[in-house]
């Protein structure tokens, strides 16, 4: 696995633990609630991350656009298809999202070479 994929996996997995070690409601529903929403339901899985990956970028949140992007590319979301929704990210956010879609590209090239 690329080490950019698996560096952002092993922090994530790793600071993912000690919050929800903390025992704080809370954060521990707000997961639960991040969880259900992405579940299949009137809008299939594919659809909903990448509702969640424009959001993520229009917000400019680069650990939530991995996030998204990693599961899209499991759910089988085609790198034109990724484009495209950046593009409406991008033409939504303004300007101002070229960075975390420079970082989004290279986030998804990384996703495709764990697949060669």
């Amino acid at each position: 696995m690329s080490n950019l994929v698996q560096e952002f996996n092993d922090y994530r997995a790793k600071m993912n633990e000690k919050l929800l070690a903390d025992n704080n409601k809370v954060i521990k529903r707000i997961f639960n609630v991040d969880t259900n929403a992405y579940m299949a339901g009137a809008l299939d899985v594919k659809t909903k991350e990448l509702l969640g990956l424009v959001a993520s970028a229009v917000l400019r949140c680069d650990d939530c656009i991995k996030y998204h992007l990693e599961t899209s590319y499991k759910e089988g979301i085609t790198k034109e298809e990724m484009m495209e929704a950046m593009g409406i990210a991008t033409l939504v956010g303004g300007t101002i999202v070229i960075p975390h879609l420079r970082r989004a590209y290279e986030f998804w090239e990384a996703l495709e070479e764990n697949t060669k």
